[in-house]
């Protein structure tokens, strides 16, 4: 029996198991935990976690297992220890070395890629993109050692990873158990709460939630177009799109955190909101309207939701011809770079027919709690609980509306059109609009509009701010009761309405004058707007009570 958390004797529940859940990065963290919570609630089984070391992303998996209360064995003493059952998301390391069966399942979307091991490395001349290694998690490389097959359990989430197992490692192929997806299955089951999910991204009204994810690699969505999410909030209207995006956790581990943070600053300041979690990409894809992604898990598992998919980027030569995700690669339609909201528009009004690739990710949809359990107990040699455990829909945490540091403003009419300004150009027949969350000097000199957070003495922040910024026409920042806007003529102006009131601001920039009621349409949907003078030291205006 293995000594964490505590030698047994000093353990308040007298367990009858042991299971050991081996974490080769936060990626395959996520996978583990969710799979592994449907036996966690058993009092009979203990478990212990701990990390081979053999991936090149470890950094932070200590830290991410620390924040959900799990200490990590030291891979030293766990091949040592005794274990019913062992369960990993993945695969690399000495696993061979593990005592007791071992249960592999994948962290993604099936088997797809070919990646480069350590000992291989280099690609096989003649056959374009394949690596020595094989596609992973399906080759003879990755499941054998001395001539042996390691796992005792090989979980497949369809037949056809079967099929592609019995060609790549023959003597694999008793041991492969289709199970399903666990992660497909969760997100479908999470479908009833997806106007919850939305509106916990500030999704609103008729507004559209375009979701961007990238997985990791120089042939990734981030890897070969880094700005892409800032271009797409400079080119679709900021009141008719919110952006999402989620980046694969082994990006920040390549770079690190502060470098990654400091390429993301413009994405930020364009009002798009990065994701700051490695596991909430479930509840943006369960929200989105539509999804720009690439030949990672997270595209394909958006297109099995029926969400209309873009590809950004589609390496062919990176995954098996034969597998699911090149099958997507081959039939999604590609983004090109220019016409963003048009072919957006395009792709939610006519999506692609995906229905045949789709079906590749799951021949037991809805059926993987229950045969993993079967699984489990079974090589546990335990009776399985009463009451049959399974999955939970994704949870709702609050996530920080990203608004854009500056926008600018075209008004026709009534009718105002917002895009986030990312550099210093912008349209002849608009008008600037910058915040005070980390503006860029170069726009504050051009800002017609100055935007402030809630000020102890708006007036005063008022007036210094219109001193300070000569160019600028109006200033405004919320107070106790709604809004407060002022200009350099004298003019102090209260408002409330129900949203959107940065856009006030711009509307009274139009104005002539200033009504007691005014309204205006953003993205289709109608504002009211009340406003009340508190000041007017223009010449020859009325006296201000």
């Amino acid at each position: 029996m293995p000594s964490l958390p505590v030698p047994p004797r000093w353990r308040t529940v007298r367990t009858e198991r042991a299971v050991l859940g081996v974490v080769h990065n936060v990626t395959a963290a996520t996978r583990l935990l969710d799979v592994l919570s449907l036996f966690a609630g058993d009092h009979r089984l203990q478990f212990v976690f701990t990390c081979p070391g053999s991936s090149a992303f470890t950094g932070g998996t200590a830290e991410y297992l620390a924040a959900h209360g799990i200490r990590l064995l030291p891979w030293k003493e766990a091949v040592h220890g005794g274990f019913d059952w062992t369960v990993s998301a993945s695969y690399g390391g000495d696993l061979h070395k593990l005592r007791g069966p071992l249960t592999v399942l994948p962290h993604g979307m099936g088997y797809n890629k070919f990646l480069e091991s350590g000992k291989a490395g280099k690609r096989e001349s003649g056959k374009a993109g394949k690596r020595e290694s094989g596609v992973f998690g399906l080759s003879p490389h990755w499941l054998m050692h001395g001539g042996s097959v390691v796992p005792a359990h090989l979980v497949l989430s369809h037949e056809e990873q079967l099929d592609r197992l019995r060609l790549s490692c023959p003597s694999a192929a008793d041991r492969a158990i289709v199970a399903g997806d666990p992660c497909l299955d969760r997100l479908r089951a999470s479908l009833p709460l997806r106007e919850t999910y939305r509106q916990m991204f500030g999704v609103r009204g008729g507004r559209k939630l375009l979701f961007l994810t990238s997985t990791w690699g120089a042939d990734s969505l981030y890897g070969t177009d880094p700005d892409l999410p800032a271009r797409l909030a400079a080119h679709l209207p900021l009141d008719e799109f919110a952006i999402v995006v989620a980046l694969h956790p082994n990006i920040e581990q390549g770079h690190q955190s502060w470098q990654l943070n400091q390429w993301l600053s413009q994405c930020r300041r364009s009002g798009v909101t990065v994701l700051p979690r490695e596991d909430l990409w479930q509840q943006a894809a369960v929200a989105a309207d539509v999804t720009v992604g690439d030949h990672g898990s997270v595209t394909f598992y958006s297109a099995c939701l029926g969400t209309p998919v873009l590809l950004a980027n589609a390496p062919h030569e990176t995954v098996d011809p034969a597998s699911p995700i090149a099958a997507l690669l081959r039939t999604a339609p590609q983004l090109t770079t220019t016409g963003f909201a048009a072919q957006i528009a395009e792709a939610m009004a006519f999506p692609a027919a995906l229905g045949k690739v789709v079906a590749l990710a799951t021949s037991a949809p809805g059926e993987f709690a229950a045969r993993m359990l079967d699984l489990g107990y079974r090589t546990l040699r335990l009776t399985p609980p009463k009451r049959t455990p399974s999955f939970t829909a994704f949870p709702l945490v609050q996530v920080p509306r990203q608004e854009p540091a500056a926008h600018w403003v075209r008004v026709i009419d009534d009718e105002v059109v917002r895009y986030a300004a990312v550099d210093d150009v912008f349209p002849a027949d608009a008008h600037l609009v910058v915040t005070t969350e980390a503006p860029d000097p170069r726009l504050l000199e051009q800002a017609s509009v100055i935007l402030g957070g809630p000020a102890t003495d708006p007036a005063r922040w008022i007036a210094a701010t219109l001193c300070a910024l000569p160019g600028c026409e109006w200033a405004a920042c919320p107070a106790e009761t709604g809004w407060w806007a002022g200009n350099h003529d004298g003019l102090l102006v209260e408002f409330t309405t129900p949203e959107l009131p940065q856009v006030v601001p711009s509307l009274l920039h139009a104005l002539g004058s200033i009504p007691d009621e005014l309204s205006f349409t953003a993205a289709g949907v109608r504002h009211q707007v009340r406003l009340n003078v508190l000041i007017d030291d223009r010449p020859g205006a009325p006296a201000t009570p």
